[in-house]
């Protein structure tokens, strides 16, 4: 396994301790127990979700003695968008937020943090249930490019668009459910990206949220680009727009 993926009551408490950050965290359903029951309070005072499954979705993971706990530890620290954008104004930046909305491979996820970072992408927000894992795969996908990006974890998305239009920020899906191009707007600093799952989409209710919904053009018989090439597109579209301007 992984040297970012722990088991066992003792280990998971130990790194809850130590102040580690958690990516996901699996606890059998209906276990039982005062250790158990002092590891969930933890949880709960630090904020951190827990995932209760069945114990199947544990020997999954790992053929040893689990003890019916296991956990994924992230390699970043993650943020609030809250405490991230008022931040970025006040250092007179306009922001560049991208949002992912339920990406689930890992490449993929770290291919879009490296152009991401190369273009100037101020916060990516990921949810925190549903998205691909912050692990060694993404991390040398990314080049490396994921330790010099903030990353918001957020429990409602629908939230994080509400916040940032209210902190002045035009929100904009990168999607095909639309016959606007993404040519035909103005994408004028500061500004949010979303980018969908890549089966799926954006969610109904992002999209129905957004400020704008925006497409690439496609001349070819493929109906769709890989997701990560589709996100590069829309960014370096942003960049063009906004070359000449004080970001």
């Amino acid at each position: 396994m992984e040297k970012d993926f722990i088991f066992g009551i003792r280990p998971v408490m130990e790194a809850l301790e130590a102040g580690k950050t958690f990516d996901k965290v699996f606890i059998q359903n209906g276990l039982l127990g005062d250790n158990i029951k002092v590891l969930k309070m933890k949880f709960s005072q630090a904020g951190i979700r827990v995932k209760y499954v069945p114990i199947e979705k544990l020997n999954r993971l790992t053929r040893k003695n689990h003890q019916g706990v296991c956990a994924f530890l992230s390699p970043v620290q993650f943020f609030a968008i809250e405490d991230i954008i008022p931040q970025l104004f006040e250092d007179g930046k306009m922001p560049l937020v991208l949002i992912l909305d339920h990406l689930t491979d890992v490449r993929n996820f770290g291919a879009i943090c490296r152009t991401a970072e190369i273009v100037g992408v101020d916060v990516i927000v990921i949810p925190d249930e549903g998205s691909a894992p912050i692990n060694s795969d993404s991390i040398k996908t990314s080049a490396g490019a994921i330790y010099n990006l903030k990353i918001c974890k957020e429990k409602n998305l629908l939230k994080v668009l509400e916040f940032l239009k209210l902190s002045g920020i035009k929100v904009v899906s990168a999607t095909e459910k639309t016959d606007t191009y993404i040519y035909d707007e103005v994408l004028e600093l500061p500004l949010a990206v979303i980018v969908g799952n890549e089966e799926k989409g954006i969610s109904r209710d992002l999209l129905k949220n957004s400020d704008a919904k925006l497409k690439l053009p496609i001349y070819g018989k493929t109906d769709s680009l890989n997701v990560s090439v589709a996100c590069g597109a829309f960014l370096y579209e942003v960049v063009r727009q906004n070359l000449n301007s004080n970001k």
